[in-house]
């Protein structure tokens, strides 16, 4: 069992940068493909960025790409979401899931662990 919990978000303005922690508990999570989601008000949750085991391999939505960029340390078991040039678009909760899968994970159902989630607001 993996339990997860999200913390870093709040309310920002457009531009601006923020960062995302999701801290592991109980098992480590670093055998597994970590990822990001999140869900706009009245929108289907969608894919942000993934990692693998090793850190070394990511990918990113391409909403995103070159403003956000996702990290981990599986010493301190845990993923992170830096956020940079925020725009209103961006607003949304930010899950933080975990993959069993031997590759990088892009869809919903391909993740097994889910935090709760925490709220990103970007003002314009």
């Amino acid at each position: 069992q993996v339990q997860l919990v999200e913390s870093g978000g709040g309310l920002v303005q457009a531009g601006d940068s923020l960062r995302l922690s999701c801290a592991g508990s109980g098992r480590t999570f670093s055998p597994y493909v970590m990822g990001w989601f999140r869900q706009a008000p009245g929108k289907e949750r969608k894919f942000v960025a993934t990692i693998d085991w090793s850190g070394y391999s990511t990918d990113t939505a391409d909403s995103v790409k070159g403003r956000f960029t996702i990290s981990r340390d599986n010493a301190k078991n845990t993923v992170d979401l830096q956020m940079n040039s925020l725009k209103p678009e961006d607003t949304a909760v930010y899950y933080c899931a975990a993959s069993m899968l031997r590759r990088l994970a892009t869809r919903e159902n391909e993740y097994i662990y889910w935090g709760q989630g925490t709220q990103v607001t970007v003002s314009s």
